[in-house]
Formats: structure tokens, sequence, C-alpha cells
């Protein structure tokens, strides 16, 4: 039975690759895919990894029909036989209602690949629509580390290596990034509770008197 699969993680524990090692599997094969992405490192219209694999994508757009797309896609003669969605988190609910109609009406197993939470631990609406609809969710067994060492839960959003709590929702960075641009940094619950970035961390070394921030 055709499958809607939503495969979620911290940042840097390799959902990108994964998504691209099954499109290499299934390419190997003789299939074809469709796959969608937005927002992805690389640039418009890629899907991509840390490890510098990529591959071309269609660019999901706001308000983009993906379940339309991927009809006219057949209509006109195209070949679909599964569906990839990277950056996932980034789809609108009603997009993600589209990708299940895709799973149920047209028989094609869609597999996607996001994070679940914001910099401020909340559900990307994306995010939570598809655990409110996926046939399965699975977590990613490659654990992205703290700088403290444990297992990466959280993912932090910095400016200059000190963590901020607000802003929009979608601000597109990565976590290799130069020290005055936005960036994000996977933490443990703890030190993302405490604010305590691998750069906040080090300044209080070297200032014992100098107290980390810590949220409520």
């Amino acid at each position: 039975m055709p499958e809607l699969v939503f495969f979620s993680g911290t940042m840097d524990c390799g959902k990108s690759t994964l998504a691209l090692q099954i499109e290499h599997n299934r390419s190997a094969r003789g299939l074809q895919g469709m796959i969608y992405s937005r927002d992805d490192r690389a640039g418009e219209g890629k899907l991509s990894s840390r490890l510098g694999l990529v591959t071309d994508a269609v660019e999901v757009g706001d308000g983009q029909d993906l379940y339309g797309h991927l009809v006219d896609h057949l209509s006109q003669g195209g070949r679909a036989d599964y569906v990839i969605a990277d950056e996932a988190q980034f789809l609108a609910p009603e997009q993600i209602d589209q990708l299940a109609r895709v799973v149920d009406d047209l028989g094609l197993d869609v597999y996607a690949f996001g994070i679940t939470t914001d910099f401020r631990s909340k559900l990307f609406p994306g995010s939570q629509r598809l655990v409110e609809l996926a046939d399965r969710v699975e977590v990613l067994q490659v654990e992205a580390l703290c700088w403290c060492g444990a297992r990466a839960t959280h993912n932090a959003r910095t400016i200059g290596g000190v963590m901020v709590v607000e802003g929009a929702q979608v601000v597109v960075g990565d976590v290799t990034h130069s020290a005055d641009e936005v960036g994000y940094e996977v933490l443990c619950r703890r030190h993302h509770r405490r604010r305590m970035t691998a750069a906040t961390s080090r300044a209080a070394a070297l200032s014992p008197d100098v107290l980390p921030v810590t949220s409520a």
C-alpha cells in the first residue's frame, strides 16, 4: 500500500542525505520520482546535502497546488513513480493535505523530510500537519550532537553565536555561517533552555563571573 512517510529530526541529522539516497536507489531501478523542495541551502530548485550531494527539484511556491502540479505532469505524458518532498516544514498545511491526496488518489508513495520544531521549540505548521496525517513518522537514527556531546534535540537560531528567541519563524540559514550572519545550531534541551550555545559556553568559561542566560 502506498504511504505518506514523514522523516523527521533536528538540523544536521542527515534528512536530505537520506532523501537523496532514496532517490538514488529508486532511480537505479528504473523508477522516476517527482522531487519537491523549498528554500534549500543550495538555492532555488535544488535538493542538497551537507555532504555535497545535490540534485534538481521543483521549487514549491506559496499557494502552489502540489496535487494539481503532479496531475498536470502526468496528463502531459510525464512519469512519477513516487514523490520526495524535502524541507517539508516550510510547506503550508494545505500543501501537506495535497501530498496525502497524492497517496490516496494517485497511489504513489510520498516521502517527506523536515524538522519538526522551529528555533523557539514550536511546531512548524507543515510539520504539525504531517504528524497528523502521515501513515508513518520516522525519527532519523543519525544523532546530531550538542556542543556538550549530548544528543541534540532542539534547533537554535543564532546571531554572532548568541541564541535568539524572537523573529520570524522562517529565516533561511545553516549550521555553517560567518560570525555576523543568522545561523543555526543544534542543542540538547538543557542548553536550549539555558540559551547556551557553543560560543556562549566558551565565553562563560573565559569569564566565570558571567552567568549564562536562562529561560523560565
